[in-house]
């Protein structure tokens, strides 16, 4: 099984950008930590500040399933809402704090319509939840 993860803005600060939000391990260290643990499956992994760019990936990933994390995209993007759309591959939208428990712009995604699913608030372990759903899918 082929699973990709594409993470968006930000979230390359991992591990250093507001620790007591989003813990002290970068995404690289806990990406292994997946791989470890999923050895059955292929992952791949793609990190970008730039819309365009998630769109393209989005648009190009040749995967079983692709687990979500558009960052602050997730509220504000119509053209990746758009992209999750358009493609027959399902996606799990991922997010590390519980953004129902944040800012009230935070509460609306603009993609969870066409998702299979939606994972917040576990920390980096939301990821390892998407993992084991796509697998049962």
């Amino acid at each position: 099984m082929k699973i990709a993860i594409i993470n968006g803005p930000n979230l390359n600060l991992l591990g250093a950008r507001e620790p007591d939000l989003y813990g002290n391990q970068s995404f690289e260290a806990y990406f292994l930590q997946l791989q470890v643990g999923f050895s059955q499956v292929d992952f791949t992994y793609f990190q970008s500040n730039v819309e365009g760019e998630l769109i393209n990936e989005l648009q190009r990933t040749n995967s079983d399933g692709i687990i979500l994390n558009a960052g602050g995209y997730t509220h504000t993007s119509v053209a990746i809402a758009d992209a999750v759309a358009a493609i027959s591959i399902p996606v799990i939208e991922v997010h590390i704090s519980n953004v129902y428990a944040r800012e009230a712009y935070r509460h609306e995604s603009l993609m969870a319509k066409n998702c299979k699913g939606v994972i917040a608030g576990f920390g980096l372990d939301s990821y390892r939840l998407a993992v084991e759903s796509l697998i049962e899918l």
